[in-house]
């Protein structure tokens, strides 16, 4: 009897320590699951892309969003203070790796997230910003993909596209750094091209209505350029209809916002851009620093024209872009 009852506990001791080290295996398999935290600056399309982008590169490098990979996903709308609360959320969540879609988000990630990775997507001059001390050599626990246009070639394009240009007009939002610089650095091209640059700037969406309006007034431009600029990507349809109204083409750097009435753009694909940051991430869940992971750049813009656009304009397409890609 006593021989038996000291079996039956002999039994449920070893199932006991059986169910309690598969159960330990068991939280641990769950805690190796890692976490990736997005956060977009604002909605509009080309970020949006960018996002979508992001979990393709990642599932390319073995990563599947919600099967070996949780993602926690932030929309700031434009909102500072947003962007704030929302990069403390990640930094409490011990997110294994935070990654901002555009400069401010980014820049909101680095300055909360200082212990674990940060990948950046879509920030046009990092180390400008802070983000990394070199493109070579990011240095830190930030990393990313850059969005620098191809601004020479897309002066050029332009010139094609308006051979007799003496004014070019440069919109953009003054808070944005980014766009700053890259307006700061097309006007300095085009100053030394011969044509005069003329600036204008917003200071938000709410401006554009009526700096545009002022900006085609008299044509006192012959074209208008805008950078890589989020606030104007997101409200393009009222800066081409002022623009549309006076026959001036607008040239913008990012291939959405010729989707949305711009004439063309010696664009950065978007998504493409993004896959670029997934594979980043993925690099960084294999156990890569961030310190190590030299800054991404997309080299070849795509040329893109809006055909609708050109009609709408009446300008003549330049027969070395008749094999371009076009969008209606």
């Amino acid at each position: 009897m006593n021989k038996k009852i000291l079996g039956t506990i002999g039994v449920l001791t070893v199932f006991t320590l059986f169910a309690g080290g598969y159960e330990t295996v068991a939280k641990n398999q769950k805690k190796a699951i890692p976490t990736v935290a997005v956060l977009q600056y604002m909605k509009h399309p080309a970020l949006d892309a960018i996002n979508e982008g992001i979990y393709k590169g990642l599932a390319s490098e073995g990563f599947h969003k919600g099967r070996n990979v949780k993602v926690i996903y932030e929309n700031a709308q434009g909102d500072q203070s947003n962007l704030k609360t929302m990069a403390s959320k990640f930094d409490n969540a011990g997110a294994d790796v935070s990654v901002g879609i555009a400069t401010p988000a980014a820049v909101s990630l680095a300055n909360t997230v200082t212990d674990r990775p940060v990948v950046f997507s879509a920030s046009t001059t990092p180390v400008h910003s802070k983000l990394v001390k070199s493109y070579q050599h990011p240095g830190g626990n930030v990393t990313g993909v850059s969005d620098q246009a191809p601004l020479q070639s897309q002066l050029k394009m332009i010139q094609t596209f308006v051979p007799d240009m003496k004014n070019l007009g440069v919109i953009y939002t003054s808070s944005d750094d980014s766009a700053s610089r890259q307006a700061k650095q097309m006007m300095k091209l085009a100053k030394k091209a011969g044509i005069e640059p003329k600036p204008y700037t917003i200071s938000s969406s709410n401006d554009l209505n009526q700096t545009s309006k002022q900006m085609v007034a008299n044509h006192q431009v012959d074209a208008v350029f805008v950078p890589t600029d989020n606030t104007i990507a997101g409200a393009m349809p009222t800066l081409i209809d002022s623009t549309n109204a006076a026959k001036i083409p607008v040239f913008p750097t990012v291939d959405t916002m010729v989707r949305d009435g711009g004439l063309a753009a010696e664009s950065i694909n978007q998504k493409k851009l993004g896959v670029k940051t997934g594979k980043q991430v993925a690099q960084i869940l294999n156990g890569k620093k961030p310190k190590d992971i030299p800054v991404g750049f997309i080299k070849k813009g795509d040329l893109i024209i809006n055909r609708s656009q050109l009609d709408k304009l009446g300008i003549q397409l330049p027969d070395k872009y008749k094999q371009a890609k076009f969008v209606k």
